[in-house]
Formats: structure tokens, sequence, C-alpha cells
């Protein structure tokens, strides 16, 4: 049996809350492409993966999703300099609507939140919680009134979105709390993220 052709459009992530939630956005949003995701389980992973995910044969666009952090220029500067190693000189400036290089294969790469700030995919999904959410302030000060002494949890906003979800009808992870609509996948960051999907894989 021949072994299966490898995909020609590939989107790589850090981990399975990336791929959750992106699968579950491309379902919530009309005239979506179709590509393959593939968790890459951490960030060194899939930046070492970058040059070889290129230079697959028949592949036409990669999309590269990671997380900005405390250092989005570092961040962007270590998955450029993979991109420039496999493909040559490419341009230096994030875009803020998503990043396409003009090279062959097409590179996509996008930031977590918005290609700017700070932040990982929680402060994405932060924004996907629909405006006035009463229980909202509510999740956060639960979580900030946790004493440091007895917390066992490092990122006080995934925390808080956490309670936050434990809070719905049918407590779901934060992907499928997409599918099912209790965060807005018609909010503005949804739809810029989904707009450089089908830029990207269209």
């Amino acid at each position: 049996m021949l072994d299966e052709l490898p995909a020609r459009k590939v989107l790589l992530v850090e981990g399975a809350s990336d791929e959750h939630v992106v699968r579950h956005l491309c379902r919530r949003h009309q005239n979506m492409p179709a590509f393959d995701i593939i968790d890459k389980r951490g960030f060194q992973n899939l930046k070492s993966a970058i040059g070889p995910e290129i230079k697959v044969s028949g592949r036409t666009a990669l999309g590269i999703l990671v997380d900005a952090n405390d250092r989005p220029t570092d961040r962007w500067a270590e998955i450029l300099h993979q991109v420039a190693q496999a493909v040559g000189q490419v341009p230096t400036q994030m875009v803020r609507s998503g990043t396409i290089l003009g090279v062959r294969p097409r590179v996509g790469i996008w930031l977590m939140p918005d290609n700017q700030t700070t932040g990982e995919l929680e402060n994405f999904i932060e924004q996907l919680i629909p405006v006035g959410d009463p229980v909202w302030p509510r999740a956060q000060e639960y979580i900030d009134g946790i004493p440091v002494a007895d917390r066992k949890f490092k990122k006080v906003l995934r925390a808080q979105i956490h309670a936050w979800l434990a809070t719905r009808e049918e407590p779901r992870k934060m992907g499928a709390a997409i599918g099912i609509g209790d965060l807005d996948a018609a909010a503005l960051p949804a739809q810029q993220f989904s707009n450089w999907l089908r830029r990207l894989f269209g």
C-alpha cells in the first residue's frame, strides 16, 4: 500500500488547545479553505520543524501559529530566521492582520493574540467572551482573590478563563465553547484571524 501523500496546506501549532480553537473557529465561519493542522507540542519543536515543513514536496502553503508571550519581537525574529534559512531573504516587518510572505510555498505567520501585543492564546480567547458578560468580572475576581501561597496555577488569565467556562450551562474547553457559541466567533479578533487563514490557504 502506498504511503499517504503529505498535505499541501498545513498549519503548525504549539499545542492541542491551539488546534482545537482553530478547528472550531473554522467550523463557525463560512467559506473556510481546507488545510491540515499539525500539533508540534511546544515552540522549540515547532521552530525546528519550520525549515523541513517548508521543503516538503508538493507543499503550497505553510502557516505558523505561535504565542507572542512576553517578547513578540524576539519570537518573530526566531521564526523569521528559520523561514529565511529555508527560502532566502524575507520581509522583516510583522503585519497586524497576519503576515503572509510572498515566497514559494506561501508562508503565513500569526503571533497570538494580535501580531503586535504580548500574550498568548488565552488573550485571544478573552476577546471572544461576549461584551458585557456579567459573569466574567466575577470569574476574574474569584481567581484574583485566591492567595498567592494557595495557588496551584501559574497563569492567572488562563485560570480566569477556565473559571468563566465552568459557569456555562454545559462547561467545555475553549475550542468547544466556540463551537457551541459560548465564545463569540463573530468577534472582530476571530474574524481577523479567520481572514488570515482564508488568505493563506484559499
